[in-house]
């Protein structure tokens, strides 16, 4: 076995079993909305605009955890944003009130899960792998994101009518900090840098460089929708489940199905990205997701339509994070990758802001997610659309570079 796969299956699986844990807490979050609604009476808008609060502190705290880490180093970073992600879980009972969702959802969690995430994970790993295996190895970490959300869904929804939604947070709290083990194995032996040059300018000139780049900023552009598609869909799914007069297992199964689909979606995109330019790996994913949008709201409200649903979306539903993540490297190196992927996620979560808190808006005044549906299909009509005109060689061309 070669040194560099020796070095890439232990990166690449203690990753994914990292993102497994810290996405599979936050993408169960939606599970939470009716039953917290019901015991505390708050309402559906106002539960939902501390899930909003979530999605964007996510995300705003992707380029400083990376920037950090970029700076010094992966392992203190994760070993503090799993305990944060902990307390979060633990206090979120604790505290009653919307002041008490904000702090323990809106806050803690989303800034411990968000991390132990996509821009500290793939910036270690890209810096200690050559550039023909990173888009695999984000691949199989994206991969382990997803496979938490299958293995968390069913099992908070049981643990929620088991133990009540306080129990289950309880229980999150738990399963969190077993991710803790596990980040030695990505620190360890890190040496950051190992195949970057640093740039002239530093961090500093890295990012006004990066900003002075139209593909950086269309690359901003596309995931803004792709944020605000999946909040929009993790919230309120459940929701529309509901209003179909279908049971909550439903809900949770389909977004397991999501979390299985994107399994191997992410695995496919990481391969792809090797194979293809990754502008237009991302152009048909978000295509199809208008196609699937489309669909969905033709077709008859079942429990075998949500499922079928599920699994088409689940495909590319984060297989976008691999060729995002491979073209800003392209774009402007590794060596910055974790801060300057980062800012990508944070325009990310500020479209997720805006799918999970306008999701619940509409509820609210119309009752249902009709018009919802319309500007998410539109949306990723347009993400398909602003991708084609980003700055990438062709494959051939870079693989006789």
């Amino acid at each position: 076995m070669s040194e560099h796969a020796e070095r890439f299956w232990p990166l690449a699986l203690a990753a994914a079993a990292i993102m497994l844990i810290t996405m599979g807490i936050r993408q169960s979050m939606g599970l939470f909305v009716a039953p917290i609604d019901a015991a505390t009476g708050l309402g559906v808008a106002g539960i939902s605009f501390a899930l909003a609060i979530a999605q964007l502190m996510w995300g705003a705290v992707q380029p400083v955890a990376g920037a950090v880490a970029d700076r010094w180093g992966t392992g203190r970073v994760l070993v503090a944003g799993i305990v944060i992600l902990a307390a979060g879980c633990a206090l979120a009972p604790l505290i009653p009130g919307q002041f008490g969702l904000i702090l323990s959802i809106g806050l803690l969690t989303a800034i411990g899960s968000g991390i132990g995430s996509f821009s500290v994970l793939f910036g270690a790993v890209a810096q200690q792998l050559p550039a023909n295996r990173q888009g695999l190895a984000s691949g199989f970490i994206n991969a382990g994101g997803s496979f938490g959300q299958f293995v968390f869904a069913p099992v908070v929804q049981r643990l929620i009518a088991a133990f009540g939604w306080a129990g289950a947070f309880w229980s999150l709290a738990v399963a969190a900090l077993a991710a803790l083990p596990l980040i030695g194995k990505v620190s360890h032996g890190d040496t950051p840098h190992l195949h970057a040059a640093t740039p002239p300018g530093g961090l500093k000139g890295a990012i006004a460089e990066a900003f002075r780049d139209d593909s950086y900023l269309l690359l901003h552009a596309g995931f803004f929708t792709c944020g605000f598609h999946i909040a929009f869909l993790v919230t309120h799914l459940p929701g529309e489940v509901n209003l179909c007069g279908l049971p909550p297992t439903v809900a949770s199964w389909s977004l397991a199905i999501i979390g299985l689909a994107n399994i191997v979606g992410s695995i496919v995109a990481g391969w792809a990205v090797g194979k293809y330019r990754s502008k237009l790996v991302l152009f048909w994913m978000y295509g199809s997701r208008a196609v699937m949008i489309l669909l969905y709201l033709m077709s008859p409200r079942t429990d075998l339509t949500f499922y079928i649903f599920a699994a088409a979306l689940g495909f590319t539903w984060l297989a976008t994070v691999p060729p995002t993540a491979r073209l800003v490297g392209k774009l402007f190196g590794t060596r910055y990758l974790a801060t300057l992927f980062g800012l990508v996620l944070f325009t990310h979560q500020v479209g997720g802001f805006f799918g999970a808190w306008l999701g619940g808006v509409a509820f609210a005044r119309g009752g249902d997610y009709s018009w919802m549906w319309y500007a998410d299909m539109t949306l990723a009509a347009a993400a398909a659309i602003l991708n084609l005109p980003i700055r990438e060689a062709r494959m051939p061309r870079l693989a006789a570079a």
